[in-house]
């Protein structure tokens, strides 16, 4: 099931891919999830919309020319009603301003911050634009019909604690629920009561040295097992294999670039 998103401050509303080959990009993505591309014109920065079903679910853009320390990544973007009081916010809660705040056109504006733990997302201000125009409604580990629709948003962490004062002190959320608290997982959601959205992971124990603290997608998927298997057809990789959890079956990959997202369904 999916739902046109009105998304609140310090909701997910959008992801964005950064690549360094649009085309294969584009590709990639038809064929695993059966996106349609709508291109900007070169002039208005070639921007990409990816629609499902002709809803937008995504946005992709090339690397800058001569940007050789450019990453091939997925930037999770939270809505905020005040660009400019985030980006402040940011500042005084120990975060940094990587991409100040910038308007693009009417469409709304966005910056790029960094947290309180050093992992980087994007925030947009709506203007008439609001971001996602369906979002899978994913339910006690049930995804339903959602392949291809963005269906949950994952912070992993080092600092854990520091990382949900930011995010309460920041971005307003005061609807956490805690999951779990046990030494080894701690983990807790964004909001209180469905629809939940998305979930802050202590990945102290997880992230492998050198890897930095960050923001993830999952897109959901008809059959798991079949789109990991889809994916590597179609040049990407796998990083985590296909697993029950209480939360549905998911997997870990990365795209025809090297872009990491993840993908979850219900259960095999």
């Amino acid at each position: 099931m999916t739902e046109q998103n009105q998304p609140k401050p310090g909701d997910p509303c959008w992801v964005e891919l950064y690549t360094s080959d649009v085309d294969r990009s584009i590709a990639f993505y038809g064929e695993l999830f059966g996106w349609t591309a709508e291109r900007a014109p070169e002039e208005l920065g070639g921007y990409v919309t990816f629609r499902k079903n002709g809803l937008a679910v995504a946005g992709a853009m090339g690397h800058n020319e001569g940007d050789t320390d450019a990453s091939e990544q997925w930037t999770v973007y939270l809505a905020s009603d005040d660009l400019q009081a985030t980006a402040d916010k940011t500042v005084a809660q120990g975060g940094t301003v990587l991409v100040p705040p910038m308007p693009v056109g009417d469409i709304g504006a966005m910056a790029v911050i960094g947290d309180a733990g050093g992992a980087g997302l994007g925030v947009w201000q709506a203007g008439v634009f609001g971001g996602f125009e369906t979002v899978a409604l994913v339910t006690g580990g049930r995804w339903g019909d959602s392949h291809g629709t963005p269906a949950w948003f994952e912070l992993h962490t080092r600092a854990y604690d520091a990382a949900l004062a930011f995010y309460r002190d920041v971005f307003g959320w005061q609807d956490v629920f805690s999951v779990s608290d046990a030494p080894g997982f701690r983990y807790s959601t964004i909001h209180a009561q469905s629809p939940m959205l998305g979930g802050v992971l202590d990945a102290s124990a997880f992230l492998p040295d050198g890897a930095p603290d960050s923001w993830g997608v999952y897109f959901g998927a008809d059959d798991v097992d079949k789109a990991v298997a889809r994916v590597v057809e179609l040049g990407g990789s796998v990083l985590n294999p296909p697993e029950d959890s209480q939360f549905g079956r998911l997997a870990t990959v990365a795209d025809v670039t090297g872009a990491r997202f993840s993908l979850g369904g219900d259960k095999a």
